[in-house]
């Protein structure tokens, strides 16, 4: 049974074993949830930290620019500041972190590490290292530049930051603030350098960090005004709950900023000495052990041929360390969307989820820094390779987000940093629409890895005791999806959420089905029948028969899932249902005609003039068919393995693939095939292509596993798949190395012509893949 709790204007969440306490996530106590107290969990920003609580203590750091004459506040990553480059080098998920950012001729290092020492507080200490140095190495000591940085403490409970009497010589008092939380105790924060630097401060009250940037922008601004220095004013509101240092100095130089807890509970010498270790040279041998550590674990968990060089084994170390530095916390409420029949009062577009909390990797920390449910099941192909428990912490807290209905909101909006960066028509979520399951690839994974002995004792008893615990949830996220999305037919399904009144889109977008504007049928209806979603469905029910075998309830529980999975594997049901001879390919079905355009027509406009508009004409009445474009979707069957080893429809499939007028790229598989009526078309006036062409690591990882997986099944076609495979890894790894290697980024996707990266750059959610791809690590069932 799934207990209820509800609240007024919130949507019930289920508990597992009907418990009202106990969650998915409060399986991850102790020292595990200790050790992840502190971390780098503000993706948004080029350097943000904080604790995995509510109302935590926030660090972070800005700088200044001279852009264009004029001085720019650096802080929140945004693609306008165009730096040439910033990314995590080396970062474990845990205790360290290794950024580069190159800003025009200034380089900033910064560090992140953490330790838990006799007498620290929950959680620990941590420290920040900032390296700045100058690109230009030739400059004299005459033209050497002042690098401004701004170190900020914010309170999110709103208590009052207490600073140090004499914070403005460093070297006799590196004291800079102090004060206490009921989690950590007493704290102080320490700033030390050998270098000669100039501090300045100012404090602020307020109940909003997200636009401290301002705050601080406005205070220089004045002071700039009144005294033509680019300082902070040396003031502090009454009980500020923010405080910001500014630290100035000549290019090179570096700064030790140390944030040491339970300061109440050690004497003075011991605390003394917790400083000496998180500054200076201490410091130095500790975050050189650290990087020999992730080198290590690096070589370790992916075990990289001799075949590739170091240029490319170093950007899979930037693969990884950016997914893992990437990881955020979130707090906040969804926004969910209220049906048109809803008796709320007028007006009302939605109702609040319950506040809730969410741990979890971001696929861009300039475009994307929160959580997409169907992105995070890619994310955790790679993390728990790298880390399990963390692996599990995050399916954990997602499973966390289900109503009582079995529906996780796709996109999580949790909090003021995050809704700062998503625009309006995005934010609110709709309780009818689902998400690819792809947490089910993990999990798949993970059983599998059980069965073949790749995990430890304790990790097996880790393993099985959270799928114990996550059952009830993954039952209920199963059944949403078996019930709300099925289709007419019998074993079909079709996303829900398309618009089919929409007279401004060449073809209705299914967000849902996280493939956007990918051509699916042109008239929306209750007949369609989509197969990626399908072959989503066989994956989730498969598991599930899996993982009830491996906890041992398949008699009481299993045999529905097995019978499901067994009905949507049945390769003559799929083919009758989604296959056609005169393409020799899988399509989806419904109402469709290909003869659809969008035309210049005037509208009525403002002042008596006439404006014009692109809008959506249908030339030939639509009819149940398939739905005729070959892309992505259609090689789902494929990439889950459904077509027989020596199936003729294997080798159509291979054809389609390797066909250069269709698929085939030197830098890796289109999207959506050339022959297509809908090839780099545009949706609207304003919505370029996005799954029209383009090249996505995502799918190409899944097709390059099942291109690996048919090259060593014995049949006909086993020669051909693995020379395909072959030359699509090769394509893939040497576009992405090449990318990063002129950009200094991942891309969120490529382009199909010439391989330059397109879309959001510092995409390394998906994207990072490509570590998978050179290690040749890939799912196996």
């Amino acid at each position: 049974m799934i207990a209820l709790s509800v609240s007024k204007n919130q949507i019930p969440i289920p508990n597992i074993e009907g418990t009202e306490a106990e969650t998915t996530v409060s399986f991850f106590q102790g020292g595990h949830k200790e050790s992840l107290y502190w971390g780098t969990y503000r993706p948004n920003v080029y350097l943000g930290i904080r604790a995995r609580t509510p109302q935590s203590l926030v660090a972070g750091l800005m700088w200044t620019c001279v852009k264009d004459g004029r001085f720019s506040m650096r802080h929140v990553c945004q693609n306008a500041d165009e730096l040439k480059k910033y990314g995590w080098m080396r970062h474990n998920g845990r205790d360290y972190g290794h950024q580069e950012l190159v800003d025009q001729d200034m380089t900033l290092m910064t560090s992140f590490f953490k330790s838990k020492e006799d007498g620290s507080g929950y959680g620990g200490d941590w420290t920040v290292r900032i390296d700045v140095r100058n690109e230009n190495s030739k400059l004299s000591e005459d033209l050497q530049q002042t690098a401004h940085l701004f170190f900020y403490l914010a309170d999110e409970d709103g208590n009052a930051l207490s600073l140090s009497r004499d914070l403005l010589d460093i070297h006799d008092n590196s004291l800079l603030a102090f004060g206490s939380r009921k989690d950590i105790g007493s704290w102080h924060l320490h700033l030390t350098s050998m270098d000669d630097l100039e501090v300045h401060y100012s404090g602020f009250k307020t109940p909003h960090i997200h636009n401290l940037s301002d705050l601080v922008q406005q205070n220089l601004g004045a002071q700039v005004r009144k005294f033509g220095h680019l300082q902070l004013s040396d003031t502090s509101d009454d009980s500020s709950n923010i405080l910001v240092f500014q630290i100035s100095g000549s290019i090179p130089f570096r700064a030790d900023i140390a944030f040491v807890s339970g300061t109440d509970l050690g004497g003075n010498s011991r605390l003394k000495d917790r400083l000496n270790s998180l500054t200076g040279t201490l410091l130095t041998t500790r975050l050189d052990e650290k990087e020999r550590e992730f080198d290590d674990k690096f070589k370790n968990s992916f075990s990289l041929t001799d075949e590739l060089d170091f240029e490319s084994i170093s950007i899979g170390k930037a693969a990884v360390a950016n997914l893992m530095g990437g990881i955020g916390y979130f707090y906040g409420q969804s926004k969910i969307s209220l049906p048109k029949t809803s008796d709320f009062k007028s007006g009302e577009r939605y109702i609040s989820y319950w506040p809730a909390e969410l741990y979890t990797a971001v696929p861009s920390r300039p475009f994307f820094p929160r959580g997409f449910l169907w992105d995070e099941g890619f994310h955790q192909l790679l993390i728990w390779r790298w880390d399990i428990q963390i692996c599990l912490d995050i399916v954990g807290h997602w499973l966390d987000l289900m109503n009582v209905e079995g529906w996780i909101p796709r996109e999580q909006i949790l909090g003021a940093e995050a809704l700062s960066k998503v625009p309006e028509e995005f934010v609110l979520q709709h309780p009818t629409n689902g998400n690819p399951p792809t947490l089910f690839l993990v999990l798949r994974d993970l059983v599998f890895g059980m069965k073949k002995n790749k995990f430890t004792a304790a990790e097996r008893d880790q393993i099985s005791s959270f799928l114990e615990r996550a059952f009830v949830r993954l039952e209920a996220w199963f059944q949403w999806f078996n019930t709300t999305q099925s289709g007419m037919a019998t074993s079909s399904y079709f996303w829900h959420g398309r618009d089919n009144t929409t007279t401004r889109e060449l073809n209705a977008k299914t967000l849902s089905s996280g493939f956007d504007d990918y051509p699916r049928a042109s008239h929306p209806g209750d007949e369609e029948r989509h197969l990626d979603l399908r072959c989503w469905m066989l994956l989730a029910a498969d598991c599930m028969y899996s993982i009830s075998k491996l906890l041992r309830k398949e008699k009481e529980l299993g045999k529905e899932y097995g019978s499901t999975a067994k009905l949507l594997s049945d390769f003559a049901i799929l083919n009758q249902m989604h296959f056609d001879d005169a393409y020799g390919a899988y399509f989806d079905f419904g109402n469709h005609t290909e003869k659809v355009r969008l035309s210049w027509q005037e509208v009525g406009g403002t002042n008596h003039y006439a404006s014009r508009e692109l809008v959506r004409e249908v030339l030939e009445r639509p009819r149940l068919r398939f739905v005729p474009h070959i892309g992505y979707v259609s090689l789902f069957p494929f990439m889950w393995r459904i077509l027989p080893p020596d199936s003729l429809i294997l080798e159509k499939q291979l054809d389609l693939i390797s066909n250069r007028s269709i698929l085939w790229t030197d830098y890796g598989l289109r999207s959506l095939s050339k022959t297509s009526s809908m090839y780099m078309k545009r949706n609207t006036e304003h919505d370029p292509p996005y799954w029209r062409g383009p090249i996505w690591m995502n799918m190409n990882y899944l097709i390059l596993s099942s291109l690996h997986h048919y090259s060593k099944e014995n049949g006909p076609y086993k020669d051909k798949a693995k020379t395909m495979y072959s030359d699509l890894r090769s394509n893939l790894i040497r576009n992405i190395v090449r990318n990063y290697q002129q950009t200094g980024y991942f891309w969120e996707q490529y382009d199909q012509k010439k391989g330059k990266g397109k879309g959001a750059r510092v995409f390394t959610g998906w994207t990072s893949l490509v570590l998978l791809i050179m290690a040749e690590a890939y799912s196996e069932w």
